[in-house]
């Protein structure tokens, strides 16, 4: 009987070793940065911030990996940087948190087994949570999306609904891993999400009235939907201006918001020396 147990154990447990031999488990350590209304180039690089995430990944053949990972970063930018003198009378400001859940293929140009490297391109779909804040004069942090900057909800304004601050997004890039040996991976990846929201820095439409916004939500979000009053006058030779008449441009919603994840993986991957297809893995060792 006690023999009997065994050989049924082993032959439960000899798929789950095979399986293994696929798996990666391993981190994402790098760059964050933004795309929005509040930078003049597509990307300000004044406003890097860091990210950091965890992966599990799964060798689906010898070109394709799939993986599903979780990633915190953190997005800012302000016009106070910029050198457009509209910006600059602007002098809006934010900062954000990004939580991150993604589903993604990664396509391998070579195997990887092989040749001991590969570069690869990937895409998928990911879910992320955010919360545009900014600074008052203290630098003391105040929540934007309460203060409906843009006239959110107002009858006034039919078409300005609440923006959701759980949105999802189409992430994208492109990379290069190499073994370190048949358990390591090192890669580096430039990764852009394409989001469906125009507010993650919490601009993208005109000024609402001013008098229907203080009366609606009072004084707070007339002072953060628009802040040129607050400019120093010797910057660019701008003086301190007021707020702008209803449906002066505020921002754009011609596009939307991106933010964009790069920086290095490590990944570790379990099981044997060989894979289920067969194939030694890659091996620094010279073949005679």
């Amino acid at each position: 009987m006690k023999k009997i147990t065994w050989i049924l154990l082993l032959s439960m447990l000899a798929p789950l070793s095979v399986f293994s031999q696929d798996w990666h488990v391993g981190g994402f350590l790098g760059i964050s940065n933004y795309s929005g209304d509040l930078s003049q180039s597509r990307v300000d690089m004044k406003y890097t911030r860091p990210t950091i995430g965890l992966m599990v990944k799964r060798d689906i053949n010898r070109y394709f990996t799939a993986r599903l990972g979780f990633q915190w970063g953190r997005v800012a930018a302000a016009d106070s940087t910029n050198e457009s003198k509209y910006l600059l009378a602007r002098n809006l400001s934010f900062r954000s948190v990004l939580w991150e859940v993604n589903l993604i293929g990664e396509f391998n140009f070579f195997d990887i087994y092989e040749k001991g490297f590969t570069p690869y391109v990937f895409a998928g779909i990911a879910g992320f949570s955010f919360y545009p804040t900014t600074a008052d004069s203290l630098g003391n942090s105040v929540p934007l999306r309460r203060l409906n900057t843009e006239g959110q909800e107002l009858p006034e304004y039919p078409d300005r609904k609440q923006y959701a601050l759980t949105q999802f997004a189409i992430p994208f890039g492109a990379g290069v891993k190499v073994l370190l040996n048949d358990r390591w991976t090192l890669g580096f990846e430039i990764g852009l999400r394409k989001t469906f929201t125009d507010y993650l820095d919490d601009v993208s439409k005109t000024y609402v009235d001013e008098a229907t916004l203080r009366n609606a939500f009072g004084q707070r979000s007339v002072d953060y939907a628009y802040r040129g009053d607050e400019i120093n006058g010797n910057k660019a030779g701008l003086t301190p201006g007021t707020y702008p008449a209803d449906g002066t441009i505020r921002g754009s919603d011609k596009y939307k918001d991106w933010y964009i994840f790069s920086g290095l993986t490590l990944t570790y991957r379990f099981g044997g020396d060989n894979n289920r297809w067969g194939r030694q893995r890659f091996s620094t060792c010279p073949r005679y």
